[in-house]
């Protein structure tokens, strides 16, 4: 089984080509953002150091975590962001790690795939076989964001300023795929990339 990290940035199109790949590969595909609300409701590894953090305020009545009030608390405080991501982001590796290995042993799959915006900051690329790299035109992101998520220009831009640059994500990974055409060019693109792995893997 070979483990493949999907990286990029905010708007560049993540969740299509996850779809595309999961539709036509055998392959598992686990996200990070599904892995840390999981780890978040009750009984799990992240929710009680979170209650502890922010207080009994930011549960709904039926004792799971309101993520609105969450956000409201942690978004207009630096400090407190950085704590809950370091409660967050390791649970969420460890969480991650721990199904790569019982994937491998299971043999089910011929391909793992790991997204996150933060793979690469995560010190991931020690742990997948390569790590992919979604490029998508800045113009073409803001757009898609103002129109999918209704983000603001200033929004968009706090977000984009947050994360790692073109320059840095390349350098971060082993290959590119660039989205910011058509869905069928960048299909393409990834029928492409797996060829060349089924071939180089002995794959079908």
């Amino acid at each position: 089984m070979l483990t493949i990290g999907i990286t990029g940035g905010v708007g560049c199109g993540k969740t299509k080509i996850l779809d595309y790949i999961s539709e036509n590969y055998n392959c598992r595909i686990i996200t990070a953002d599904e892995v840390a609300n999981r780890l978040k409701e009750p009984g799990e590894a992240c929710y009680e150091p979170i209650i502890k953090l922010l207080g009994k305020k930011i549960l709904r009545k039926d004792g799971f975590i309101d993520k609105k009030k969450m956000a409201e608390e942690i978004f207009a405080n630096d400090d407190l962001l950085d704590i809950v991501n370091s409660i967050i982001h390791p649970a969420v590796k460890d969480y991650i790690l721990n199904a790569k290995e019982s994937e491998k042993k299971a043999g089910t799959y011929d391909y793992l795939f790991i997204e996150a915006a933060l793979l690469i900051e995560c010190g991931y690329n020690e742990h997948v076989d390569q790590m992919w790299y979604i490029y998508t035109d800045e113009s073409i992101r803001i757009k898609r964001l103002k129109s999918s998520r209704g983000y603001s220009e200033e929004k968009i831009k706090n977000i984009m300023d947050a994360q790692l640059n073109e320059e840095q994500f390349r350098a971060g990974s082993d290959f590119c795929i660039d989205n910011s055409g058509t869905l069928e060019e960048t299909y393409m693109q990834i029928k492409k990339k797996m060829k060349e792995l089924e071939s180089e893997y002995g794959r079908k």
